[in-house]
């Protein structure tokens, strides 16, 4: 088909094409199979009612300014359709971030990127507590507006041979802007991120080759669709490859997650480590059975979490890597590839390398050094900031502004934001280092989160938030024989809930806020 890129069907393969003709091939493939299991809203669609409906919501998002739209929608099929919907009219994603300070998040979003228009539900701003802001329109009030012309109309359309339909729809080069992302926030200000078709298409392709997965496959999405990890991995992976998503809005409800698992029985699932140890807790036996991937991201997997999974469930997780500028999957354990500790190795297309921090020089195997990577997989960059583009990407080489190391079998080890790492008394110190050892020490339901805050004299000073009081004398003692002494914590305090992100991930600027806060009383 000219124009719309190479198609291999008989392989499964699909290149050079735009994510929603990927959906649409593989609407036409398998019409009659489910594409989503809504476990918040009880529908089940087919692929072919799908793309009826996103047929339907392209034409209502025509109406609306060409460019940019905003979607703030909880993780569900009427968030995917309207991330297609708005493809398939020659819009751009722009994903808002709902879980904290939706309003604000909002307008920073349409502040950066210019739009107005933000397709968002009334029953997710009553949940949160949000103000209704100008330029939104509510999926629901669009839906009930939908009348028999346009179902007649969308649904001709979907029947008609797939050269026709792609014609009917937006066309354009995978080198388009997919979706706007914007950065957690963690450390500084968000950035808005561009992700093409062709990075996130790559990052598809790659973890269905590193996993072998296949459209028999049943994906468990619980991840918010504005995080990268909910975006690719959750949305995109199971849509373009026909496998049936079931998707549930809130990743916190632990024990619901659990028995939609046992009752859908998904094969795949992904979250991060702070939902997976809600898993744990609220699980039965034999809940996991089906999952035959869980993999986890976003955050550092703890060894007790891996351990405590296998005991329970007799499942390994399998811990990969990423960032949102990496669309997001670059390195990832897999079942013929699993060294636990480490993040895996680069996935298929993906060149990582190792630079020392100072001198820019290739770092031999074991050696610490900045995390580079190359690849489709690497963003268009940070929308309309072209000096923070240029300083994050180099020669096509992006800076994750991580710091780790490849062993001689090329496995990436993962060790800690180079922001993480603070000079005391002129040597580096790996704040995520001291993290992992104190966590070791803590009983099994204290959290920590290992900071620093300036000291006039060694120029950082290294403190440990736990949401419990715990002996640190003790705790310290033991530190002492896995630490250097220029590592030791010098002061413990308490923060009974640790700020987190909407992802899950300890947010550690608030955190070092609230820190430094409670220093400053004592």
């Amino acid at each position: 088909m000219e124009g719309y890129g190479e198609i291999k069907e008989d392989s499964g393969e699909i290149v050079a094409m735009q994510l929603h003709q990927k959906f649409i091939l593989t609407a036409k493939k398998y019409p009659g199979k489910l594409a989503f299991i809504d476990r918040t809203s009880g529908r089940r669609i087919t692929y072919s009612k799908a793309l009826i409906a996103s047929l339907i919501l392209s034409e209502k998002f025509k109406r609306y300014e060409k460019g940019f739209i905003g979607i703030m929608i909880p993780t569900s099929a009427g968030c995917g359709l309207s991330i297609l919907g708005a493809l398939m009219s020659g819009r751009t994603a722009v994903m808002i971030n709902y879980s904290t300070g939706a309003a604000l998040n909002a307008d920073h979003a349409r502040n950066k990127c210019g739009f107005k228009t933000i397709i968002t539900s009334r029953t997710l701003l009553e949940k949160i507590n949000c103000p209704i802001l100008d330029g939104m329109v509510f999926i629901e009030d669009i839906m009930q507006k939908v009348t028999a012309v346009n179902k007649i109309k969308a649904a001709l359309i979907a029947r008609m041979p797939l050269p026709l339909i792609l014609r009917a729809v937006h066309s354009g080069d995978e080198g388009e802007t997919a979706a706007i992302l914007f950065t957690s926030g963690s450390e500084k200000d968000p950035k808005a991120v561009e992700l093409t078709h062709k990075n996130i298409g790559s990052n598809v392709e790659a973890s269905k080759q590193a996993y072998n997965l296949s459209h028999e496959d049943i994906f468990l999405a619980s991840l918010p669709f504005f995080h990268v990890f909910g975006l690719t991995v959750d949305l995109w992976l199971p849509l373009t490859t026909g496998m049936t998503t079931v998707t549930f809005a809130n990743p916190l409800d632990y024990k619901a997650i659990c028995t939609v698992i046992r009752e859908e029985k998904p094969t795949i699932m992904t979250s991060t480590p702070s939902f997976y140890w809600g898993y744990l807790r609220k699980s039965e036996r034999g809940d996991f059975q089906s999952i035959k991937y869980a993999i986890v991201g976003a955050d550092k997997c703890p060894e007790s979490l891996r351990d405590e999974f296998r005991k329970k469930h007799n499942l390994t997780l399998y811990e990969g890597y990423g960032a949102t500028e990496t669309s997001p999957s670059i390195s990832a354990n897999t079942l013929d590839f699993n060294r636990p500790g480490s993040i895996g190795k680069p996935l298929p297309g993906v060149e990582v390398r190792i630079e020392n921090y100072e001198t820019g020089e290739l770092c031999a195997h074991g050696e610490v050094g900045r995390i580079m990577v190359k690849g489709d997989l690497v963003m268009k960059g940070y929308f309309d900031d072209l000096e923070e583009t240029s300083m994050r990407i180099r020669q096509g080489w992006y800076d994750t502004g991580d710091m780790g190391y490849i062993d001689r079998d090329g496995y990436l080890y993962h060790s800690g934001r180079l922001k993480r790492f603070v000079k005391i008394g002129g040597e580096m110190v790996s704040l995520v280092k001291v993290e992992d050892a104190v966590e070791k020490l803590l009983p099994q339901d204290t959290s920590c989160c290992v900071v620093e805050i300036p000291d006039q004299v060694k120029g950082a000073r290294i403190i440990v938030a736990v949401t419990d009081k715990v002996d640190d004398r003790k705790i310290l003692k033991q530190l002492s024989d896995v630490l250097p002494a220029i590592a030791l914590p010098k002061h413990f305090v308490v923060i009974k809930e640790l700020p987190k992100m909407g992802s899950g991930k300890i947010d550690f600027r608030a955190a070092t806020e609230i820190v430094r806060g409670l220093m400053n009383k004592t």
